[in-house]
């Protein structure tokens, strides 16, 4: 078992496709001798060369387009944008053409690529470099959504992704890049695309998040242990398709949920969340489902503005204990 940072579980599992299977290819702006932005790619160019490793124009439509065609054709492209917020530039590309074709066609042809991408707030980009856009995505039927929040899971995740016959976007939020934890050695494991996972058992209440979120549930559930509160966390993961069945479980259980999101709060992805335990948990429910999100601004540049626009320790923290408190539980 080794314990590597976030950044290093993608590069190590993307060199390790591309040596896997020669159809895998990545291709985007700087990735080559720059190495990448995040240096995601560091070393790629020079072991794979200029043909498997493909710096491209400021043209995110273009070389969109450009991987779209080859997966048609059998390849399987990894496109690096270098931030979600880019994609908006090739959007008709990943809505109207990657994850239609292979319903307009009949299946007789598959679109197998992926787009990784990084967002979030908390770095001081400004508004328009600090989105969490993955609604628009993950609301697209053809298209697969997933946002790993661990390094093992951007490993097996990832590994699924690039072997997967969909097209897939891939979400990094930012704040993950420099984060670390254990990945077993050598291994091989690919995550099964869909599945959430319960990430801390808990019976008091569950707290429901994904990507960088989802590693801010488990130091609140941390916290609260230290008050005697059991938080159960579940990871999503995977936010089309969505795992309904494991958060709804999870609900049961414990009769209370929290839902915290790197995103703005009306309309977003905890608002489907929510719709599902309403459907699937309702009769179990001892409170109303708590949402916790972003401030519904654009992105502050100005650091304390930023910190506080988005969701927190703390906030979420104040909404677990007020929804225990709403059912008579207190606690400190």
């Amino acid at each position: 078992m080794s314990v590597i940072t976030y950044r290093q579980a993608l590069r190590d599992t993307l060199r390790a496709e591309m040596l896997r299977d020669d159809d895998v290819f990545v291709m985007g702006e700087e990735i080559g001798v720059f190495e990448g932005s995040y240096k995601i790619t560091e070393g790629l160019l020079k072991e794979f060369g200029e043909k498997r490793v493909r710096d491209t124009p400021i043209a995110e439509e273009g070389f969109v387009g450009a991987a779209v065609g080859a997966a048609m054709l059998g390849l399987r492209p990894v496109v690096e944008l270098m931030t979600i917020n880019f994609s908006l530039i090739a959007i008709d590309q990943i809505v109207n053409h990657a994850a239609k074709i292979y319903g307009m066609f009949g299946g007789q042809t598959s679109v197998p690529m992926v787009i990784r991408t990084p967002g979030g707030g908390g770095q001081q980009l400004g508004a328009t470099h600090s989105q969490n856009i993955e609604l628009y995505y993950s609301f697209v039927p053809g298209l697969k959504v997933l946002a790993p929040s661990t390094p093992a899971d951007a490993a097996s995740m990832l590994r699924a992704a690039v072997r997967d016959d969909d097209p897939v976007v891939f979400l990094e939020n930012l704040g993950l890049y420099n984060t670390k934890g254990e990945v077993p050695d050598g291994d091989e494991s690919v995550a099964e695309i869909g599945r959430a996972a319960v990430t801390r058992e808990g019976t008091d209440i569950t707290l429901i998040g994904y990507s960088r979120m989802a590693m801010v549930a488990g130091q609140v559930a941390e916290r609260l242990a230290e008050q005697g509160i059991s938080v159960e966390v579940v990871d999503l993961r995977s936010l089309r398709p969505l795992d309904r069945e494991t958060v709804v479980e999870s609900v049961r259980k414990t009769n209370c949920a929290v839902i915290c999101e790197d995103d703005w709060l009306t309309y977003g992805i905890g608002a489907e969340v929510a719709a599902s335990i309403q459907e699937g948990a309702f009769d179990y429910l001892d409170a109303p489902v708590r949402r916790v999100a972003m401030a519904e601004v654009p992105m502050p540049y100005a650091k304390p503005l930023e910190t506080a626009a988005l969701p927190s320790i703390d906030s979420i923290t104040a909404a677990v204990k007020e929804t225990l408190d709403a059912v008579g539980r207190r606690v400190g």
